[in-house]
C-alpha cells in the first residue's frame, strides 16, 4: 500500500511526547512489512538541519503565507523511510517546541499554522507528486492533522483516511472567528462536521470524515465514548463506533533493550540481571540520592500535569520513610507542580530526586536502574513509560485505565501470585489506592523475593515490538480503503 503518514512530530527530528516515538516506531514496522509508506512533518528548523538530502519538489501559494511554501523531500535519519517537510518560515521557522515556546508557552497562531500544514497534505494527498507518487491512505494523528479528512471531503478523488487519537483531551479546538479567519469551507461548520459547541475543533474533522478511526489502546477507545472521558466529544465517537478500534502502541526495541542500550552503565537482559544493580547504584551516586540497594528505588517520567498524576504522587513522598523507599521524578509542565516537586525534593534529598526537563540518556538510567515505575495517570490513552520498564526489569505500579489496563496483568489477591502477573494496578484517582498499590509492591519485593524475580521476568519476557501492532494497523488500512472505494468517507 502506498501511505502518508501525517504527524507534527517524529524522533529524532523533533519530540514533546510518545507521539515522536510512535510515528518512528510505526513507520519502521510498516515499512518493514513492505508498504511504500512516506511521512509528511512540518519544516521545523531541527527538521531542515537533520533530514539529508532535501529537494524542493512543489512550491504551493497559501493565504496564510506571504511567499510560497516549499514541499520538500529526503530521507529519514538512520532509516530509508521518505519524509516530506513543509517548510513555511511564517508559521514554522521558530526555535522552540512543536506547539510553544522555550518558556512552555503555546504559540498564539497555532491554528493558523496547522489549517496551513492540513492544506499542504490535503494537497499532496489529492494530487499526484512530481514522482508521480500517490497514497491510497493518509494516516492522519492528532488534531494538528484532524483538518485534513475534511478538506479532502471535499476533493473530486481523494484517497482514505485513517484518523488515530493519541490524547482526545487536546482537540484543537477553535472559535468561529478562527474558522473564519482560516477561510475553512463554510460547509464543515456544521453540528455533524467541525462545528462543536459554538467552536470548531480540528479533531471533529478527523472523527466526522475519516473512513477509520483508532486510539492507541482498546480501553482507551471504550473510555473515550463515555461522559469521563469522552472530553465533550463522547456522542461523536459513539455515533461512529462501528470505525473505531483500539491497537496497543508498541516499543522500538532497538532503542528500549538494557542488553543493547548505549545509555546506560552496565547492560543487562533477563538472563543475566545483575547489572541493573550496578545501573541502580549508579543512578543514586548521580542524583546524590544515598547508595544504598535495600531502598527500594521508585521512579516516574512524565509530564508534570494533574491529568498524569504528578498531585497525587506528591503524597508519596512523606510515606517514602516509612516504606524505606527513594523516588526519582523527571519532567516538565505546569509551573506549579514544577515548583511544587522542587519543594518536595528539597525537603526531602535524601529520598526524592527530581529532575525538571528532559535528558534522554538519563530517563533511559532511571528506566534501568528502577526496581518499580510509577504511572498514575487519571487518564491514559497508552503508556509508553510502563512498556519500556517491563523490558528493563521495571516492575510497574500504575492507575487501571486505557492502556495501562491493558498492558499490565495485577499480581492479584494477597499471597495469591497471578502465574502471568507483571506489576501492580490500582483503582481510583486518590492517593490512598495508588500508596496501597506501592506498599504492596514494597512487600513483595522484600519479603518474597522469588515471586519479585518472577514479576521481574514475566515483564522482561513480555513482547511489545511494533510488528505486532502494525500488522494490526495493516489491517485497518485495508478495512478504510475498502469503505472508502465501497462508500467514500
Amino acid at each position: 500500500m502506498k501511505v502518508l503518514f501525517a504527524t507534527s512530530e517524529v524522533q529524532p527530528l523533533i519530540r514533546s511526547g510518545g507521539l515522536a516515538e510512535v510515528s518512528w516506531g510505526l513507520a519502521r514496522a510498516l515499512r518493514d512489512l513492505g508498504h511504500d509508506l512516506r511521512l509528511i512533518l512540518p519544516g521545523y528548523p531541527p527538521a531542515l538541519r537533520s533530514v539529508k538530502g532535501l529537494e524542493t519538489v512543489a512550491r504551493i501559494n497559501l493565504l496564510s503565507a506571504p511567499e510560497p511554501v516549499r514541499l520538500l523531500l529526503g530521507t529519514l535519519p538512520d532509516s530509508d523511510i521518505p519524509i516530506y517537510l513543509v517548510d513555511s518560515p511564517v508559521h514554522f521557522a521558530r526555535e522552540g517546541g512543536p506547539y510553544a515556546n522555550a518558556d512552555g508557552d503555546e504559540w498564539a497562531d497555532n491554528a493558523e499554522r496547522f489549517a496551513a500544514f492540513c492544506r499542504i497534505i490535503a494537497g499532496l494527498a489529492s494530487a499526484p507528486g512530481t514522482d508521480d507518487w500517490q497514497p491510497e491512505l493518509v494516516h492522519c494523528n492528532d488534531w494538528q492533522t484532524g483538518l485534513v479528512p475534511a478538506l479532502l471531503a471535499h476533493e473530486p478523488a481523494p484517497p482514505a483516511t485513517l484518523f488515530t487519537i493519541h490524547n482526545l483531551a487536546a482537540q484543537g479546538l477553535f472559535s468561529w472567528e478562527v474558522f473564519h479567519r482560516l477561510a475553512l469551507p463554510r460547509p464543515l461548520w456544521t453540528r455533524h462536521g467541525l462545528e462543536h459547541y459554538g467552536n470548531f475543533s480540528f479533531v471533529k474533522g478527523g472523527l466526522a470524515f475519516s473512513d477509520r478511526i483508532n486510539t492507541v489502546s482498546p480501553t482507551y477507545a471504550r473510555e473515550i465514548q463515555t461522559e469521563a472521558q469522552g472530553c465533550g466529544l463522547e456522542d461523536v465517537l459513539r455515533r461512529h463506533s462501528e470505525r473505531l478500534a483500539g491497537i496497543l502502541n508498541g516499543v522500538d526495541y532497538t532503542l528500549w533493550n538494557p542488553d543493547i542500550d548505549p545509555h546506560i552503565p552496565v547492560r543487562y537482559n533477563r538472563d543475566s540481571i545483575a547489572g541493573k544493580q550496578s545501573d541502580k547504584s549508579e543512578l543514586q551516586r548521580r542524583l546524590d540520592l544515598p547508595i544504598d540497594p535495600e531502598q527500594m528505588l521508585f521512579v516516574h517520567n512524565g509530564r508534570l500535569l494533574e491529568r498524569r498524576g504528578a498531585d497525587l504522587l506528591l503524597e508519596l513522598v512523606p510515606e517514602l520513610k516509612r516504606l524505606n523507599a527513594q523516588l526519582v521524578v523527571m519532567g516538565q509542565g505546569d509551573r506549579a507542580l514544577e515548583q511544587a516537586w522542587g519543594n518536595m525534593a528539597r525537603r526531602h534529598p535524601d529520598r526524592t530526586a527530581v529532575v525538571i526537563g528532559n535528558d534522554e540518556p538519563l530517563h533511559h538510567l532511571m528506566v534501568a536502574a528502577a526496581d518499580a515505575m510509577i504511572t498514575p495517570s487519571r487518564f491514559e490513552p497508552c503508556g509508553l513509560d510502563p512498556l519500556h520498564g517491563m523490558r528493563y526489569g521495571a516492575v510497574p505500579v500504575v492507575h487501571e485505565t486505557g492502556g495501562l489496563a491493558d498492558s499490565v496483568v495485577d499480581v492479584g489477591p494477597d499471597r495469591v501470585m497471578v502465574p502471568n502477573a507483571t506489576g501492580f494496578c490500582f483503582e481510583g484517582i486518590l492517593p490512598s489506592p495508588m500508596i496501597e498499590a506501592i506498599e504492596r509492591a514494597c512487600t513483595v519485593f522484600r519479603r518474597t523475593p522469588r515471586d519479585w524475580r518472577l514479576l521481574v521476568r514475566n515483564g522482561m519476557e513480555r513482547d511489545f515490538s511494533w510488528p505486532h501492532s502494525a500488522r494490526r494497523y495493516e489491517a485497518l488500512y485495508l478495512e478504510a480503503i475498502q469503505h472508502h472505494q465501497e462508500f467514500g468517507s
